[in-house]
C-alpha cells in the first residue's frame, strides 16, 4: 500500500506555513500506525515553484523550503527503520526554465545543450504546429534572442526535454542512480507517456468529442505529442536502471485508456512494474461502470502483470467530494479489497474534501491560466488536518493554502477517538488486508449483480471473502445462496456488524459495504 504525501501540505516544523521533510519525519509514527507500506513524495527538489516543484532546477538537490540533504538522509533512515519504503517523484519530461541545462541551451543555437530541449523554427504565421499546452495557449514559446520556439507541454517555465537525445537519457538515468544509491526505493515518473514526441511534429487532429466548458487544450487529440511507440524503449531503459538495484520499483503516471495503459508494462513485463491506473478517478460512480472498468482492466493486463488502483491524487478533486461523504467509505472498501496495489492520497483516510478556494487565494497555475475550468487543484492540496488547534496542528503560522472550517471536527485526533469514523474504517480495512492473504494476492472473481450493487470474490489458498458494495442510498437485499454470500460479516463500512451471520439473505443499508468470510467456489468448467 502506497501513501502519497504532498510535502507542502503534510507537516510544517519551521513555522513558514509550508510543510517540510522534518515534518514528514515527525509524522512517521502516524503512518506506521496506519500500517501502509510505502510513502511517495511529490517533488522536493530545488525549484522556482512555478508549478510547485514540478519545475525542477536541480535534480540532485533538496529545495531549502523543504529542508536539507541531511534532512532527507534522516528521513530515509527513519522511514526504513519504521518499515516504510520511500518513493520519489521523478519529473524527466521537462525541467524549469531556470535549470542550468536550459539556460545553456537557450544562450545560442549552436550551444551543446541546445538539442537537450525541443527547439523548432516557426511557420510564417506563428508556431511550428498546433500543439497546445495543458496550462493554456500554444505549447510553443518564442525566444526572441535566438529566433526559435521551444516546446512546453505545461507552463512556458517548464520546457520539455528532448528524449530522442541519448545524452538527455543518460543524464536522467544518472539522476536516478544518484537517489537509488541514497536508499530511495523507487520512483513515480511524472507524465511518462509524454516523453517522446512525433519526430515529424505533425499537427494534432481535432477532438470530435470536445465540448464547450472544457479546458481548451482538450479541443485537440494528443496523437502526435504523447504516447509515441518509441516511448516504450525509454521506459525499458529506465527499468534496467531500476534493476541495477535490489527491490526497487518503477511507477508511471499515465492518463490513457486501459487498453493503451497496459502497454506500459512493457514486452515481457520489462517496462514499469506499475503504470498507474486512474480509471476510478474519472468514471461515473455507479456499480455497473465500476464493474466494467474492473473487468476490462483485468482482461487487458498482460500475463503476470500486477494491477494497481488509485482513488485520489494531487491533481484531481478529493474522492469524498466526487462521490459524497457516505460513498467515500464504500470507496475505501473498494480500493482496499480489489486485486493489486492501492495508493492512498494523504487525508483521504480522514475524509478530507475539496476545499473551496477564494479567487484571491488561488495558487494553482493551471487554474490561473485556464479560467472557467470549474475545479482547480488547490482544493485537494490543502494542509493535513491533524487536530483542532490553530491551523489544524499543521503549522504554527498561517498555511500556504486555507483550511476548511470543519477541521475543528474532522481531524486525526478526533477521528482516531471515534471507533466508527472513516479513519477507524481505513485502519480496520488495512488490518484485515494484512491479515488475509486472499485480499493481498488472491484472485478477483466477479459475481453477477444488478442495480446499485457491486459484488466480487477474492480467493486464494483455499480461503475466500466476498465483497458486497451498495453504491446507492437505498437498502438492498440479496439472496445469499444465489450469490454464495453465506458466512460471517468480517467488516462493514459502518463498523457495527462484525461477526454477524449471513443466512438466507444479506441486507445492506444505503451506502454500505461489507466483507464476508465465505467458502471458495469451484470455478472449473
Amino acid at each position: 500500500m502506497f501513501y502519497q504525501i504532498y510535502p507542502r501540505s503534510f507537516q510544517d516544523t519551521d513555522g513558514d506555513g509550508v510543510g517540510d521533510i522534518k515534518g514528514i519525519i515527525d509524522r512517521l509514527p502516524y503512518l506506521q500506525a496506519l500500517r501502509i507500506d510505502a510513502i511517495w513524495l511529490s517533488p522536493i527538489f530545488p525549484s522556482p515553484m512555478a508549478d510547485f516543484g514540478y519545475d525542477i532546477a536541480d535534480y540532485t538537490g533538496i529545495d531549502p523550503l523543504f529542508g536539507s540533504m541531511a534532512d532527507f538522509d534522516a528521513l530515509i533512515s527513519a522511514a526504513h527503520a519504521s518499515g516504510l519504503k520511500v518513493i520519489l517523484d521523478l519529473v524527466p519530461n521537462h525541467t524549469s526554465d531556470q535549470h542550468p541545462w536550459f539556460i545553456e541551451g537557450r544562450s545560442s543555437r549552436d550551444n551543446p545543450r541546445r538539442d537537450w530541449y525541443i527547439w523548432r523554427d516557426g511557420k510564417a504565421d506563428g508556431p511550428p504546429n498546433n500543439w497546445l499546452s495543458e496550462f493554456g495557449g500554444s505549447a510553443w514559446e518564442y525566444d526572441a534572442a535566438t529566433g526559435q520556439y521551444y516546446y512546453h507541454a505545461f507552463l512556458a517555465q517548464q520546457p520539455d526535454l528532448n528524449w530522442r537525445n541519448p545524452e538527455v537519457r543518460q543524464a536522467i538515468y544518472d539522476v536516478m542512480r544518484f537517489w537509488l544509491r541514497k536508499g530511495v526505493d523507487g520512483f513515480r515518473v511524472d507524465v511518462i507517456w509524454h516523453l517522446i514526441k512525433d519526430a515529424e511534429f505533425r499537427d494534432n487532429p481535432p477532438n470530435p468529442h470536445f465540448r464547450e466548458g472544457r479546458p481548451p487544450h482538450e479541443s485537440i487529440l494528443t496523437r502526435y505529442s504523447t504516447d509515441q511507440p518509441e516511448v516504450h524503449e525509454v521506459i525499458a531503459q529506465m527499468r534496467r536502471v531500476i534493476d541495477e538495484f535490489d527491490d526497487r520499483v518503477l511507477i508511471g503516471e499515465i492518463y490513457l485508456p486501459l487498453h493503451r495503459l497496459v502497454a506500459y508494462y512493457g514486452n515481457d513485463l520489462t517496462g514499469a512494474q506499475m503504470p498507474f491506473n486512474f480509471a476510478l478517478l474519472s468514471t461515473l460512480w455507479s456499480a455497473r461502470s465500476i464493474e466494467k472498468i474492473i473487468a476490462d482492466y483485468e482482461a487487458a493486463l498482460p500475463p503476470g502483470a500486477w494491477p494497481n488502483w488509485v482513488l485520489g491524487n494531487h491533481d484531481r478533486p478529493r474522492v469524498a467530494s466526487r462521490v459524497g461523504q457516505d460513498q467515500a467509505r464504500v470507496a475505501a472498501m473498494l480500493l482496499l479489497t480489489l486485486r493489486g496495489t492501492p495508493t492512498l492520497y494523504y487525508g483521504d483516510e480522514i475524509g478530507m474534501h475539496q476545499v473551496a478556494i477564494a479567487p484571491e487565494q488561488v495558487r494553482d497555475p493551471f487554474e490561473k491560466n485556464v479560467p472557467g475550468i470549474g475545479v482547480g487543484r488547490d482544493g485537494c492540496r490543502t494542509p493535513m488536518q491533524w487536530d483542532a488547534t490553530a491551523h489544524a496542528g499543521f503549522s504554527a503560522s498561517r498555511p500556504w493554502l486555507p483550511l476548511p472550517d470543519d477541521f475543528v471536527r474532522e481531524n486525526v485526533v478526533n477521528l482516531a477517538a471515534d471507533a466508527r469514523s472513516i479513519l477507524s474504517l481505513y485502519q480496520a480495512l488495512i488490518a484485515l488486508r494484512k491479515e488475509l492473504p486472499q485480499l493481498r494476492s488472491g484472485d478477483y472473481v466477479p459475481i453477477a449483480a444488478e442495480g446499485d450493487l457491486l459484488l466480487y470474490r477474492r480467493e486464494g489458498g483455499g480461503d475466500a471473502v466476498v465483497i458486497a458494495l451498495n453504491l446507492g442510498d437505498q437498502p438492498v437485499s440479496i439472496a445469499s445462496d444465489a450469490a454464495g454470500l453465506a458466512g460471517k460479516i468480517l467488516l462493514s463500512t459502518f463498523l457495527d456488524r462484525e461477526g454477524e451471520k449471513v443466512e438466507g439473505a444479506l441486507d445492506l443499508r444505503g451506502n454500505e459495504g461489507v466483507i464476508i468470510g465465505a467458502t471458495p467456489i469451484d470455478h472449473a468448467g
